[in-house]
């Protein structure tokens, strides 16, 4: 059997006397779309921090595509081949949507910043930016600082800066956060469109984002797993729904 794309196994996160993960298993398939969702103050974001390298765990381990990866630093796991995106864009606001997308594409080639390179001799990276910005359909911004984007825009954009780097495991982090409905369907499109054939684990509050774009659906309720299932299942389980209690937006219809 293939590994799993990313592996928590006995995942424990102590601050003081304070446990916030507690014993977390949690396997992602290579290939597929999987949320992670929970009450406010579950240890979501905690898991994503140790997933990515921000935090090194108070015990247990975590394989990337079968390989240790627990205490590395982030930019160690991101070169074997996770990369994550922000609740809030995290952007360089006075370059345009082309050369941000191209600094993540340089990097992805092997390509070191230079002073003295020319970067428009360097095809191979202009033409991958050219490919990012008609996938994300930014075409008409291509030369727009990131900065005068509008916030579906710059989210946009922050998903090809992922992307760009070639990962094969990503983690979205509230990538639909403070959109509109017009918004946020556009979003769904776009990330089930660039993320084909890469692994996917997000976190997201939108329950209507969760249940028309994952595969399967984890729980996370007091820093452990409650379920791990698919959308339809997750919904009508009890437990959930009491750990949502007084949270409409679970009960809101997939869009």
């Amino acid at each position: 059997m293939r590994p799993a794309a990313l592996a928590l196994q006995g995942l424990r996160m102590q601050f003081g006397r304070t446990e916030v993960l507690r014993g977390v298993d949690l396997a992602v398939a290579e290939g597929e779309r999987l949320a992670l969702i929970g009450p406010n103050g579950a240890g979501k974001s905690t898991l994503f921090q140790i997933a990515s390298g921000g935090l090194a765990p108070t015990a247990g381990e975590v394989r990337l595509f079968g390989a240790p990866i627990t205490g590395l630093s982030p930019q160690a796991i991101h070169r074997r081949g996770l990369a994550r995106s922000f609740q809030g864009a995290s952007l360089f606001g006075r370059l345009s949507v082309y050369d941000n997308l191209r600094c993540s594409v340089l990097w992805s080639l092997g390509y070191r910043y230079s002073f003295l390179r020319q970067l428009r001799n360097l095809r191979d990276a202009n033409r991958r930016t050219e490919e990012l910005i008609a996938l994300l359909g930014l075409e008409r911004w291509a030369d727009t600082p990131a900065m005068a984007l509008t916030y579906a825009a710059q989210r946009a954009l922050e998903l090809g800066i992922t992307i760009a780097s070639g990962a094969r495991m990503l983690l979205l982090d509230e990538p639909t956060a403070g959109m509109d409905r017009a918004d946020t369907a556009q979003a769904i499109r776009l990330i089930r469109q660039a993320t084909q054939g890469r692994t996917l684990l997000l976190v997201e509050h939108d329950m209507g984002v969760v249940f028309d774009l994952a595969d399967r659906v984890a729980v996370l309720v007091r820093g452990e797993v409650l379920i791990v299932d698919t959308p339809a299942v997750v919904r009508a389980d009890p437990r959930v729904q009491e750990a949502y209690l007084g949270h409409a937006a679970f009960m809101e219809p997939a869009r």
